[in-house]
């Protein structure tokens, strides 16, 4: 099983950053995606960045232009910048075998989360 790790949340005013790390040991296979969700209370849990094995990057429409997801050898990044309070969520990362997929469902493996609220 693959453990993902997350880290980097917290407090700040909007307009501010935060960059969220995600450490895995590795991947289950040679085709991956590796991406971050949220999930805001009361609403469910939706992608937001997805960053693939093939160097592709993808972002859900509320956070482009602000998020930027990274990687290297064995950690995964979200850079957000000018975080508005709708940004406000529990943040996990997420690693799945094969191609991307925005369906949370397709996960195979789950960080414990990291919280980001903006006010």
């Amino acid at each position: 099983h693959v453990q993902l790790v997350e880290s980097g949340g917290g407090s700040v005013q909007a307009g501010g950053s935060l960059r969220l790390s995600c450490a895995a040991p590795g991947h289950t296979h040679s085709t991956y995606c590796m991406a971050w969700f949220r999930q805001a209370p009361g609403k469910e849990r939706e992608g937001v960045a997805h960053s693939h094995s093939d160097g592709s990057t993808s972002y859900a429409d509320p956070v482009k232009g602000r998020f930027t997801i990274s990687k290297d050898k064995n950690t995964l990044y979200l850079q957000m910048n000018s975080l508005k309070p709708e940004d406000t969520a529990m943040y996990y990362c997420a690693l799945r075998d094969g191609g991307c997929s925005t369906w949370d469902r397709n996960y195979n493996y789950w960080g414990q989360g990291t919280q980001v609220t903006v006010s």
